[in-house]
């Protein structure tokens, strides 16, 4: 009887054991899940605030104003150049051409540098009329929380690119191409000096 009583207590506790590693391994699981959840939520609420960065100094362009432009760049950029200086650069350059819209392509981030693919679409209204496209990689770079567009300041990029290699060999700093309407149709329009 005692044996008896012995292996059906071993059976039970069997069969509370599977049941206990089958519950282990649903918590497991749904950890698991959950924590791949958040880790792309994270993933994709960066690659929006990127997308946001880029989209509000694209309106700040549009709109000519440079001062929030120039708040909106990597302090190693606004220690090379003085607020008036930059402002008045832009100035000089807003007659010959007009912004219509940004079309924003695929984000890349990785710790405190991302990169984004943009198509800005404009007219050129001097030296002579017609409509123009440039592709362009937009690299942002996080500073005290925030994103800061250093597209232009090749030297910013470089150093943080330094220090993200696997980020750098896969998003290499690009030249920005310049496209022009010809007969309904983007041309390639190459800058004299530039091949």
């Amino acid at each position: 009887m005692r044996l008896k009583t012995t292996v059906k207590n071993m059976l039970m506790m069997t069969q509370k054991n599977k049941a206990l590693r089958l519950r282990t391994s649903w918590l497991v699981f749904l950890f698991a899940l959950v924590l791949a959840f958040s880790v792309n939520s994270v993933l994709a609420s960066e690659e929006g605030d990127v997308r946001g960065v880029v989209q509000q100094v694209f309106q700040q362009l549009q709109l000519h104003d440079y001062g929030s432009v120039y708040d909106s760049l990597p302090s190693a950029t606004r220690n090379r150049t003085s607020r008036n200086r930059f402002i008045s650069a832009l100035q000089k350059a807003q007659d010959r051409y007009a912004l219509d819209r940004i079309n924003i392509g695929a984000v890349r981030v990785s710790g405190n540098i991302a990169v984004a693919d943009t198509e800005l679409y404009g007219r050129l209204t001097q030296p002579f009329q017609t409509e123009g496209k440039i592709v362009v990689q937009q690299y942002l770079v996080r500073e005290g929380g925030k994103w800061r567009v250093a597209t232009g300041d090749t030297a910013t990029i470089q150093q943080f690119l330094k220090s993200n290699p696997s980020f750098a060999r896969k998003f290499p700093i690009r030249q920005p191409r310049i496209f022009v309407k010809q007969n309904g149709k983007w041309v390639a329009f190459n800058l004299p000096g530039r091949k």
